[in-house]
């Protein structure tokens, strides 16, 4: 029985299977950014830099017999607002998504102030500074939705079982659970592994499903150490909400120092056709006052889910705008073949990486290096390279103050800038431009 609930222990944010009534727990983590990815540098607030802050109830109820039934909501909070909506972290658009579309103007004047302003549109539409809001209409409409509602960490119950556990509802994927334990920065602070995978559009052309809506997960550990899940995703699962199906799963060992794994997610696309697919390998290994980590991914997205979602947001807002402007209707259809054909080029994902890492107790403390690098494989060739030193002390057993630097390196169409636990950092202000940010703050689990 303990060794199913261990199982389940990457589940929650804290050790919950000794309670048998409800608990309130939560995060709270806060701090300053000075970052550095364009011609000024930029000092600001940012909630949830080394963890999401959250707040969450969790509890079980002991049914005899080896049965448990368990049941986790934890959600979203911004403690820089109060809100539980997060965005970009830099200030500036990113523009590998628009790439290629130039709209002709046919030397007629009008067309060309009017050509200007749809590609102006198009960014607006596209970019993932505006992800939460601009997009959540458009998701909902078909029905899905991205991150932001009540409960959007994590909202399951479950049955714990002699042979098992299965738990229903919105959970991490399990590949997500094998890349974080490979990352030496814990998937926050800017040294997260995770700020440089995927495509160069940042959260629009994500690397990774790190959670799925309407899913069923099974999960168990041997006495041996080894372990696994397995998760399906019916109808509008998936990293955003919108998959036909979601499939993943992930064999792990965790004994000796060894906290390993490999995983695989795939999502399948309501016309049926393959959607994100990521195969996850890595972990650490922990020897006396040092922890080391490696860990590899690949990742291919041939047919971007949200492809529909923008050509309904061509369709239904940009184009009418255009006919009401005068715009001829040819002209209108040479420009939607040419935002069609370039935006299904852009949205398309292949790339490998692989991060390296380590940590060294000290005191109280704990100091923190990784090297992580993005092997973009499609014709832009965006590779991106990160370095991250950070040193992380514990006031006590629940707070801790911290302090960490990174710098990306970022190539051609590259334009990646660190982020945080609770939000991705979003782009330079020019693409091949170096992303940097210096990040303290502060985290107290209650």
């Amino acid at each position: 029985m303990k060794l199913i609930i261990a199982a389940l222990g990457t589940c929650f944010a804290a050790p919950l299977f000794a309670q048998t009534n409800v608990t309130l727990y939560g995060i709270l983590d806060a701090g300053i950014q000075v970052s550095n990815s364009g011609k000024s540098t930029q000092t600001k607030m940012v909630s949830g830099i080394a963890d999401g802050s959250r707040i969450g109830f969790k509890g079980t109820e002991d049914m005899g017999g080896g049965y448990k039934a368990i049941f986790n909501l934890e959600a979203r909070v911004e403690v820089d607002t109060g809100s539980n909506k997060a965005g970009n972290l830099s200030d500036y658009q990113g523009f590998a998504l628009t790439k290629g579309m130039d709209f002709p103007d046919f030397g007629n004047p009008v067309l060309k102030g009017a050509a200007a302003q749809t590609l102006a549109g198009v960014r607006a539409a596209l970019q993932p500074k505006y992800n939460v809001n601009a997009t959540s209409s458009l998701v909902l409409a078909r029905g899905g939705g991205p991150d932001g509602g009540l409960f959007d960490r994590t909202a399951m119950v479950g049955l714990i079982t002699p042979v098992g556990a299965i738990l229903a509802g919105r959970m991490y994927t399990p590949a997500y659970e094998v890349f974080n334990a490979a990352d030496a920065f814990e998937s926050g602070m800017a040294g997260s592994w995770g700020g440089i995978t995927g495509g160069t559009g940042g959260l629009l052309t994500t690397g990774m499903a790190i959670r799925s809506n309407k899913s069923v997960q099974y999960r168990i550990e041997l006495p041996s150490g080894f372990g696994g899940a397995l998760m399906y995703g019916f109808k509008n699962s998936g990293y955003i909400g919108l998959d036909k199906d979601f499939l993943a799963a992930n064999v792990k060992y965790k004994a000796n120092g060894f906290d390993v794994g490999i995983a695989y997610n795939r999502g399948t696309n309501t016309d049926g056709s393959t959607g994100l697919v990521t195969a996850t390998a890595g972990g650490s290994y922990s020897f006396e006052d040092f922890k080391f980590f490696a860990g590899y991914q690949s990742m291919k997205n041939e047919n971007s889910i949200l492809l529909p979602v923008f050509y309904d947001a061509w369709d239904q807002e940009i184009s009418p705008g255009l006919k009401a402007g005068g715009v001829p209707a040819p002209v209108i259809a040479a420009w939607t073949s040419i935002f069609r054909s370039n935006v299904t080029k852009n949205f398309k994902l292949k790339a490998e990486s692989y991060s390296l890492g380590m940590h060294y107790k000290i005191g109280n403390g704990r100091v923190m290096a990784s090297y992580s690098h993005q092997d973009d494989k499609t014709l832009s060739n965006s590779d991106a390279t990160q370095y991250a030193l950070g040193y992380d002390y514990n006031l006590s057993k629940r707070t801790d103050l911290y302090a960490v630097y990174a710098y990306i390196k970022n190539q051609n169409d590259g334009q990646y800038a660190p982020g945080a636990a609770s939000a991705s950092g979003g782009f330079t202000e020019v693409a091949g431009q170096p992303g940097r940010a210096l990040q303290f703050g502060i985290r107290h689990r209650f």
